[in-house]
């Protein structure tokens, strides 16, 4: 397998929606494999690698988020082979981190979730992370009447023959419980078990099994019960579904609680308090990790108090309380051979390196991204050593590279022991290699720093630029124009006949016209094309005439302007007429309307400035005006929301709020159907004043803006 894609910070918008697609596709094929057929063709650590691989752009393109993205799905749908079972409540998967910094950085979303909140209060259970198939244990009135896998999360495969075959998992519970009592928890094969097992198998001449976790799996979801129960499977308790009442308030208390029914729980789970012990317990496990017989992948680290995970609430597919730690994954030495530059739809001077090809935890490298300029240097985003000072990626080094999180190899470090006498520093390129255009770092006004990346300078007369635009312009969040991908747009571009050029979006909306009666000059009637094919193509075209508002701006390509800003923006205005107007008025960088985009919230003043420069530019205004003879942003659609009062109307938190976080109040009046601005002008509505509100309080003052405390915002909401 050849590694060929860029880090995810160098990432344009139009390559991370078509590598999202990629990802989900194949995240969706590799989740089937593992939790379906049990036959998975890659290794944990590479899978982790796709999947954070995935949240990584996604957390970078937020807007970019697919419906069908892995970060909305729990497993694989049911394999078909059993009966299915609805769970009462969703089995849903959980975040990972990779790192002590991230580890922190879930500890103290926890405490900025929560609000103000004295350090070293909330207490978090953290225990080993079965390598298992996880399992939900149905009780009504103390006995056993079902059990599933986790599916899709959703619905899964009703295995509860199967499992009374496993010793371990009482059949009926002591009197006193809850009428109905879902435990869940992971089944898996001991390590022991395992190489037993494999040991009888060669014996007998048989294929030998590749691991417990896939063992474990297909023992379970064997059709005879028989063949089952002759498999040592255990398990392992540590959450809950459904419960007709709650035996305790804690994480901690409930599992204890699962051992007092008679289900083991794991010995390692203990309660921290302090981000240092969680870490501190994490590399415990980690150094009895190869004592253990059973297969761990990292450690889960849980907020401890029930009623604080009620208040954190949950993700698209994962808890906001929770999250698993994973141990580290794999390096290796390589040489860097040479570096290329890559050069991305905004212009950016994408540096790669190119690398005698290495197997990293299974997967054969042969490329890294550098990232930028500073990147070579050892210096990091923020101007930060990440590298000892002559620690610069020269040709001909041999480097330090891992995969950890991401698909793409990171170089980690220089290997100063082997570099070759005479070898020089890599000398970043001034001039743009695919147009000849100046290559340059711009420097930002209102810090006076460099950005980090090289850009060129020269816009639409580069081909690289051009075409990228196109790309994105076609992409799926975008235009979405099937039939129109990445090859098809070079094909395009490059075409000698002015009847086929696509140079600009619009151009994509008269190629059908262009065409003409002569059948030499009929896209049907060249290599590669087909009469069914082109028709589909020119549908799909047509069919795009009428696109909403927020995919319009999106489709622009307007730097810094992702699908999100795109829908803040759409929502704002409401269409493409009065957000247009709004744009040449803020134009000045001053006044009302400049000031109304910069109220919107989620839009600083980055990307305001961004926005208006492109409506600045001639060339900008010719292209989108050639665009709107061709087709029509629909008007943005208002939020529906019933028998709530704020619904479209425009409010502002300001100062200190004590009944909820600032992010719960947002999220609760977005809710509501209301548009939640960063700053008080006169299309705001309402004012939310708590304690400490300075300036926002008094220009609504000033402008007769409606204003209210922390208490009358929430009997207006109705709590």
């Amino acid at each position: 397998m050849t590694i060929e894609k860029p880090l995810v910070e160098t990432l344009t918008e139009a390559d991370a929606a078509e590598e999202l697609a990629f990802l989900a596709a194949e995240l969706a094929r590799h989740d089937a494999l593992y939790h379906a057929k049990d036959a998975p063709e890659i290794s944990d650590a590479d899978y982790d690698a796709l999947k954070r691989r995935n949240e990584a752009i996604e957390a970078r393109f937020p807007e970019l988020v697919r419906d069908d993205s892995p970060s909305r799905k729990v497993g694989a749908a049911p394999s078909g082979i059993f009966q299915q079972i609805v769970h009462a409540r969703p089995m849903l998967s959980l975040d990972n981190t990779f790192s002590d910094e991230d580890v922190r950085d879930f500890v103290h979303s926890v405490y900025r979730f929560l609000g103000v909140l004295p350090d070293d209060s909330i207490a978090f259970t953290a225990e080993p992370k079965i390598d298992g198939l996880s399992m939900s244990l149905r009780y009504e009135n103390g006995k056993l009447v079902g059990a599933a896998t986790r599916g899709d999360g959703t619905t899964g495969e009703n295995v509860t023959a199967n499992i009374r075959t496993i010793k371990e998992i009482p059949q009926t519970l002591p009197s006193g419980v809850p009428e109905i009592v879902e435990v869940r928890g992971e089944v898996y094969m001991g390590k022991s078990d395992f190489l037993a097992l494999n040991e009888q198998m060669t014996a007998l001449g048989r294929q030998t099994y590749v691991n417990p976790r896939n063992t474990a799996a297909g023992s379970l979801r064997q059709l005879d019960p028989t063949v089952t129960a002759t498999r040592k499977l255990r398990f392992f308790a540590y959450a809950w579904g459904e419960m007709s009442d709650m035996p305790a308030d804690t994480q901690l208390g409930m599992v204890k609680t699962f051992e007092t029914w008679g289900f083991p729980v794991n010995p390692l789970m203990q309660r921290f308090t302090s981000i240092e012990a969680i870490i501190a317990h994490y590399r415990n496990i980690g150094l009895e990790r190869p004592d253990l017989d059973y297969d761990i992948d990292g450690v889960v680290y849980k907020v401890d108090r029930l009623d604080l995970q009620a208040r954190l609430g949950f993700r698209s597919r994962s808890p906001r309380w929770a999250t698993a730690h994973k141990f580290p994954a794999e390096q290796a030495f390589t040489t860097v051979e040479k570096i290329d530059i890559q050069v991305g739809r905004t212009g950016a001077l994408t540096p790669v390196a190119r690398l005698t090809p290495i197997t990293v935890g299974g997967v054969v490298v042969t490329n890294a991204t550098l990232h930028n300029a500073d990147y070579i240097e050892g210096i990091g985003n923020n101007g930060e050593r990440i590298r000892e000072p002559d620690h610069d990626i020269r040709i001909g080094d041999t480097v330090i590279v891992q995969r950890a999180g991401d698909v793409i190899p990171q170089v980690l470090d220089v290997v100063m022991e082997k570099r070759e006498s005479g070898s020089v520093r890599y000398e970043f390129p001034k001039i743009c290699p695919v147009c000849g255009s100046h290559a340059v770092r711009e420097r930002n006004e209102k810090t006076g720093k460099l950005d980090s990346v090289t850009r060129c300078t020269g816009g639409f007369v580069c081909r690289a630029q051009a075409v990228e635009h196109l790309k994105h312009f076609v992409s799926r969040n975008a235009f979405d124009i099937e039939g129109l991908g990445a090859k098809q747009v070079d094909f395009f571009f490059e075409a000698e006949d002015e009847k086929l050029w696509i140079k600009t979006a619009p151009d994509i909306f008269t190629l059908e016209k262009r065409q003409g009666e002569s059948a030499l000059t009929k896209l049907e009637n060249i290599d590669g094309f087909g009469k069914v094919s082109v028709r589909k193509l020119y549908d799909a075209i047509n069919g795009r005439r009428q696109v909403s508002l927020q995919r319009f701006i999106y489709a622009l390509g307007i730097r810094h302007v992702g699908e999100t800003t795109a829908k803040l923006l759409a929502r704002h205005y409401g269409s493409y007429t009065a957000f247009a107007d709004a744009m040449q008025t803020a134009g000045d960088l001053s006044g009302e309307g400049w000031s109304d985009l910069n109220s919107i919230d989620g839009i600083g003043e980055v990307v305001a400035r961004a926005i208006v420069e492109f409506y600045k530019e001639p060339r900008n205004l010719e292209v989108v005006g050639r665009l709107l003879k061709e087709v029509t942003p629909q008007d943005a659609e208002t939020p529906i929301v019933s028998s709530s009062p704020v619904v479209g109307k425009t409010v502002v938190f300001t100062g200190s709020l004590e009944k909820m976080t600032r992010d719960e109040a947002k999220a609760k009046a977005e809710s509501l159907g209301a548009k939640v601005a960063g700053s008080v002008s006169k299309k705001t509505d309402i004012v939310v004043a708590g304690p400490g509100a300075g300036s926002k309080l008094e220009k609504a003052r000033e402008l007769g803006v409606q204003t209210m405390d922390e208490d009358e915002w929430i009997a207006l909401i109705g709590g």
